[in-house]
């Protein structure tokens, strides 16, 4: 099953942010057959709570970042071999699979380390001048039937890993003597491969060998049998010739003598533009993927760090980067439905964008629901209604629209509250000031704009009166200085807005060019200011701080 497509509002989400991620994936699942998921890149606050505990709807879960990570360019499909696996094995998994390299894992899946094709190549093919590595197997005499799917007519230890040195006797029995003589290897290390020669047969028991291996599926004599076991010798018969039979007893070894111990490791959770800086230079192709506790959970290439993600998602209440989710610009965005000014937002392909001059972006997704022919269930008008109360303060905000209230009505009816009953239980749930620590006050419903090089933050609260503000104001300020250093921003503001007398007041930080050209009532001189009739952000203050921006002063 594919992953939903998550639909966000803002960071530091609003009511109006959360309620339409709510009810624009619930239509979207409604009149789509693709999964949508709504999620929140913020904290909720107690006015999103009062909305969505009345009508019993749950708080969409958090996701934080959706910046492309490791884990989803990976391959977690593993074809893995353990320690004690042959080489013959593993060049059997990496030809039937078509690839180069395979994990070596112990139990529970802990990497130990990794086997190429070119690594095994290097093996089977030495380099000149070094003819005792070719013959040279490290494996036990059981790994070695089991490669040649031998018939055995008598073993010693079968299961003891060992250093061992095959020779092929296809020679006379003097040259077979002079080349044991020239090149001495410890008969208990020897592997002699031979076809019908009894001399080189009973020579090679003779000497007191580890194993003798018959080709070519012959015959073995009942004396030859009966002396081998005399002596302690091991005898097989392989089913090929003797080349052939060599190579594959070559095959037998282990591969934990063959790996590299120490492949190249990353974590699932790094990003995938980290990833790609770190392996530009790396010289392997293939990467492992492991946790913290050193299991292997999968595998990459650098091509697969170059595949779009696979991540999709939907901006509603916003459309401006330095608003969304973080990573945003590095997955695809699918849709975007808001209310506000246009903003930085760039995309590959052309998408959906549902940008209307309303009150809120609930009041856009109720509309969505009734030119579908849809009808919201109880709970989902409810919640969009608390969306568009709170953003309009019940249509008192100078963003409302008609439409607004002709939404406004329409869901009244089909949540079976009224906006005034709605909007009591929203701005009665508590003083956001007084109930919030400084710095969270300032971070709960916060956006981020940028006009050029120019950055800048404007915070808002509603409050009914401005008792706690006061009691609260130069840790307010304080906080508001903080963040601004902490973002390296140029102006930093916070909008305390009074519902009920439907004025504002405005902390400042920063810019001077900004707080000298601020017309409104100052009550403490380039720190506070009274915003009498204004109540909205995006209305009101915002225009206002852009102007001075593109104007300059006076």
């Amino acid at each position: 099953m594919s992953q939903p497509t998550l639909i966000f509002g803002h960071r530091n989400p609003d009511a109006d942010a959360i309620c339409s991620a709510l009810a624009y994936a619930d239509l979207k699942r409604r009149t789509q057959s693709d999964a949508f998921q709504a999620a929140r890149c913020g904290n909720s606050n107690a006015r999103i709570d009062a909305i969505l505990d009345h009508f019993g709807v749950g708080l969409p879960p958090f996701i934080g970042d959706v910046t492309p990570r490791l884990r989803e360019a990976m391959s977690s499909d593993l074809v893995t071999v353990p320690p004690h696996a042959t080489c013959a094995e593993a060049l059997g998994l990496i030809e039937r699979n078509d690839i180069q390299v395979v994990p070596v894992v112990e139990e529970g899946n802990r990497l130990q380390g990794q086997i190429s094709i070119f690594q095994l190549g290097r093996y089977f093919v030495p380099s000149l001048g070094r003819a005792k590595e070719m013959r040279r197997v490290d494996t036990s005499i059981g790994s070695i039937v089991g490669a040649l799917r031998a018939q055995v007519l008598h073993v010693e230890n079968p299961d003891r890993i060992e250093e061992l040195h095959v020779r092929v006797g296809a020679m006379d029995i003097r040259s077979f003597d002079r080349f044991t003589e020239k090149e001495y290897i410890h008969p208990e290390k020897s592997v002699i491969v031979v076809g019908d020669r009894r001399d080189i047969q009973e020579r090679s028991i003779q000497m007191g060998i580890r194993l003798l291996v018959v080709t070519g599926g012959l015959e073995v004599e009942e004396k030859v049998v009966k002396r081998a076991q005399d002596e302690g010798v091991s005898l097989i018969v392989s089913p090929y010739d003797s080349a052939t039979t060599a190579w594959t007893i070559r095959a037998a070894t282990r591969v934990s003598k063959v790996l590299t111990e120490t492949p190249v490791e990353f974590s699932p959770e790094e990003t995938v533009a980290d990833v790609q800086r770190r392996t530009a230079t790396m010289g392997p192709a293939v990467f492992m993927v492991t946790t913290d506790e050193g299991r292997l959970v999968g595998i990459f290439t650098r091509r697969d760090l170059l595949r779009p993600s696979s991540t999709r998602i939907i901006l509603v209440d916003h459309n401006e980067l330095s608003q969304a989710v973080p990573g945003a610009e590095e997955v695809e965005i699918v849709e975007v439905v808001d209310h506000h000014r246009l903003g930085d937002l760039r995309t590959t392909d052309p998408i959906l964008f549902i940008n209307r001059p309303v009150g809120s972006t609930c009041t856009i997704v109720a509309d969505l629901y009734r030119q579908a022919g849809l009808k919201p269930s109880r709970e989902m008008a409810g919640v969009m209604m608390g969306g568009l109360v709170s953003d309009t303060l019940n249509l008192r905000s100078p963003t409302s629209t008609p439409l607004d209230e002709e939404i406004l009505e329409w869901l009244e009816e089909l949540s079976g509250v009224t906006g005034s009953e709605l909007a009591e239980i929203i701005f009665s749930s508590g003083s956001v000031v007084g109930r919030n620590e400084p710095d969270e006050v300032i971070g709960l419903d916060r956006k981020l704009y940028e006009e050029g090089d120019f950055r800048f933050a404007i915070s808002q609260v509603e409050e009914i009166g401005f008792g706690e503000f006061w009691k609260r104001a130069d840790d307010l300020i304080l906080a508001l200085e903080r963040s601004r250093e902490e973002e390296r921003l140029d102006f930093v503001a916070l909008m305390v807005t009074d519902i009920k007398e439907q004025d504002s007041l405005l902390l400042v930080n920063g810019s001077d060019r900004i707080i000298q050209a601020i017309s409104y009532p100052a009550l403490d001189e380039g720190e506070v200011y009274r915003l009498n009739g204004v109540v909205s952000r995006k209305k009101q203050l915002l225009p206002f701080i852009t102007g001075i921006l593109r104007d300059g002063p006076g």
